[in-house]
């Protein structure tokens, strides 16, 4: 789903993000959770996005909202704006932009972008993003940089199963027309150097991809 993609590249930026799949449950996660930014796709399968932005008007008049839809006619721009959305992206878009698309709407609304925390852990598996560090208990860990970046994104979605298209796409920013070989390659360095001769942290879950989970009895900090 395009929804769950767009999520995965928001938390990969270091955002929390909360999902609705209806205009209902739209509603009710924007008036329960208080969001900084609301991404919102103009179809939606019980009542349009819209009628969910009229909702959340009524809850939160000051939220940026971003519409997001397949509808590229002036008209439908201009009622999605006039309803109260503050930008505008139609679908095919890059994540790319709609990231900074986001970030823009935040600094004109006032809101604080909170910086990503520095310190990534999962269980007893330490990373600094900014000094490119990594330890396993006490031990220091020498990485290539594709080994980081892919430790990272495992890291940054800790117990989430990634499949290789995902990996391919947020690592080498590409794919590889299926061939997917090389993800298996790099999970197999980080093994080596991750879990040889500890509890394993990278698993595999076959037909599916790969998911980072503290090892048994560790410590299960995320």
């Amino acid at each position: 789903m395009l929804a769950d993609l767009l999520a995965s590249a928001l938390r990969y930026e270091g955002w929390e993000v909360t999902t609705a799949g209806t205009g209902i449950a739209a509603v009710r996660s924007a008036q329960e959770i208080d969001p900084d930014v609301i991404v919102l796709d103009i179809m939606l399968p019980d009542f349009d996005g819209l009628e969910v932005m009229r909702r959340v008007r009524g809850h939160s008049p000051n939220v940026p909202v971003l519409f997001l839809t397949a509808k590229d006619a002036v008209e439908d721009r201009v009622a999605g704006l006039t309803a109260g959305g503050d930008d505008y992206v139609t679908k095919p878009f890059s994540l790319e932009e709609v990231v900074a698309r986001l970030r823009a709407l935040l600094r004109r609304s006032g809101a604080s972008e909170e910086k990503p925390a520095s310190l990534l852990e999962v269980g007893d598996l330490r990373m600094d993003e900014d000094s490119h560090e990594v330890w396993r208990g006490e031990d220091e860990i020498q990485l290539t940089a594709t080994e980081f970046e892919l430790l990272r994104y495992l890291m940054r979605n800790p117990r989430r199963v990634l499949s290789k298209p995902q990996i391919l796409d947020r690592v080498w920013n590409y794919d590889f027309g299926g061939q997917a070989n090389i993800v298996e390659l790099y999970i197999s360095y980080l093994r080596r150097k991750i879990d040889k001769g500890r509890e394993p942290m990278i698993h595999t879950m076959r037909g599916v991809g790969y998911v980072l989970k503290p090892a048994a009895g560790a410590d299960e900090r995320v």
